[in-house]
């Protein structure tokens, strides 16, 4: 079982060495860097990468790119801001012990998020299983503007591994926020759009407290403190903007408005 760890890159040069070093154990790390401007490119390949340099098309196109630009049929997919954990790790180097026909076609892991100074366990951000190791022969990445996931042949086997995929993805609150506003509801509403999904007046007015109830108490974002109620607060924000800028792309054709 011979394994690619693939990493999509643009200007992260304060996470491509941490990133790499907990996928050290892969036969070989692919970065594919979208024209980075900082130190991105020559770090990772310190740290024995392959560098590719490839224009951004994407998440999905991206990432699927660095798939195909791999070496070996087995893939480990991460993001820069994402290390595997000592116990993930273990799991996959258990998997490498076994005869290859007893093996699953694609596993899954469960993603821990690292947010103001606490790993959240609520508020829906927790177990966020992602499936991050396959054979590529078996799955693929998808064209989603964002959230995108690897979709697998409708009769491939998949497991769950244990072990957490470390997530270190927002520096604070006010990153959050600058995050769903340049990329996280822009790009969403777009994909609601283009899968056919539409909105209304009353939806984008009760998106938000919904979402914010959902978030701190359905799944349990109390426990999280601070932390949880900044998630929740931060996640009706990112609801009622989706669909406001949803509503605002169905009111360009006049017949999608309600």
């Amino acid at each position: 079982m011979q394994i690619s760890a693939t990493i999509i890159t643009f200007n992260e040069a304060e996470n491509i060495r941490e990133a790499c070093a907990s996928v050290a154990w892969a036969d070989e790390i692919v970065v594919v860097d979208s024209e980075s401007t900082d130190a991105t490119r020559d770090i990772a390949a310190e740290c024995g990468a392959r560098v590719i340099v490839n224009r951004w098309p994407g998440f999905g196109l991206q990432k699927q790119f660095a798939v195909d630009s791999a070496s070996h049929d087995w893939i480990f997919s991460l993001d820069a801001d994402e290390r595997a954990s000592p116990e993930l790790q273990a799991s996959i180097e258990a998997l490498r012990k076994k005869n290859e026909s007893l093996l699953a076609d694609g596993y899954r892991v469960a993603r821990r998020a690292f947010y103001l100074g606490r790993w959240i366990r609520g508020g829906g951000w927790y177990p966020d299983y992602q499936l991050r190791l396959f054979k590529r022969a078996k799955g693929s990445w998808g064209r989603r503007l964002i959230h995108e996931s690897v979709r697998m042949d409708p009769a491939a086997r998949i497991e769950t591994l244990k072990g957490d995929l470390l997530h270190y993805s927002m520096r604070d609150a006010e990153h959050h926020r600058q995050m769903i506003e340049e990329r996280y509801a822009p790009l969403g509403a777009q994909q609601m759009f283009a899968d056919g999904k539409r909105t209304s007046r009353v939806a984008t007015a009760l998106a938000g407290p919904l979402t914010y109830l959902r978030s701190l108490v359905l799944k349990s974002g109390w426990r999280d403190g601070r932390a949880g109620l900044t998630i929740a607060k931060l996640a009706a924000h990112h609801a009622s903007l989706k669909h406001a800028i949803l509503y605002e792309l169905q009111n360009r054709n006049p017949d999608d408005a309600v």
